[in-house]
């Protein structure tokens, strides 16, 4: 599978086939999330919901097993191997956007968990339509704790049976803890984000914003990344 990801892409330009099939997937996510926003603007609940949780989840179940294969797409060049253009471009524009990038990657993939789950929590069934609950949605820290045990639990179990089956790797450990270090970062944030906006309606709107602009700035900054990478300082690439 990384050998082929590693051939020449079908854009025609100096990217491999995993660039260009990143760049396609991010550009079908984005599409999706915003249709799937205007449809929420429209009070078209059944077609918002099942749009943004189909394209988070297909996003989080690509990126995630794209990065592993990948490790980590660009980042895996070692130096300025990757980067045909000066000192000046790489150091000062190429690799500050890179890093602004991959932060939002990490911001956009928590997100996409807390949205997920905040949309289920959030909605009810009103006269045949979904629409959100405007009422008071807050969680205790005994249930919080109650559920981060249970997935931490279940994790643990996966990752047994994946050491049994396959043998133990440093990398399949960091990928579980990742996880959980993420499933983590949401409770964190869901502990935080309930007491500034404890009604759940007002919560998913706000926080929806807040998702759509972050991932339409991910699809900007991917975009001159590859731009950048693949068209206008090619380097040596595979």
């Amino acid at each position: 599978m990384l050998e082929w990801l590693k051939q020449p892409g079908f854009y025609g330009t100096h990217a491999t086939i995993g660039a260009d099939l990143s760049q396609s997937m991010a550009t079908l996510f984005t599409v999706l999330f915003v249709i799937g926003w205007f449809q929420a603007k429209r009070r078209q609940g059944h077609t918002h919901h099942w749009l943004m949780l189909g394209g988070m989840v297909a996003m989080l179940g690509f990126f995630t097993s794209y990065y592993l294969f990948r490790q980590l797409g660009v980042l895996a060049f070692e130096g300025k191997e990757g980067f045909g253009g000066s000192d000046f471009m790489y150091h000062k524009v190429f690799i500050p956007l890179l890093t602004f990038h991959i932060t939002l990657v990490v911001i956009g993939l928590v997100m996409a968990v807390y949205m997920i789950v905040l949309g289920f929590r959030a909605q009810v069934m009103a006269s045949g339509k979904r629409i959100l609950r405007d009422a008071l949605l807050q969680t205790s820290w005994t249930k919080m704790g109650t559920i981060l045990g249970g997935i931490t639990a279940v994790l643990l179990l996966l990752f047994t049976s994946r050491v049994v089956t396959s043998g133990f790797s440093t990398r399949k450990l960091m990928v579980y803890l990742g996880l959980l270090f993420l499933i983590g970062i949401v409770f964190a944030i869901e502990v935080a984000i309930q007491r500034i906006w404890p009604n759940g309606e007002r919560r998913h709107r706000v926080l929806g914003r807040f998702t759509m602009i972050i991932y339409c700035i991910l699809f900007v900054t991917g975009s001159i990344t590859y731009t950048m990478l693949y068209i206008l300082y090619p380097g040596k690439i595979g």
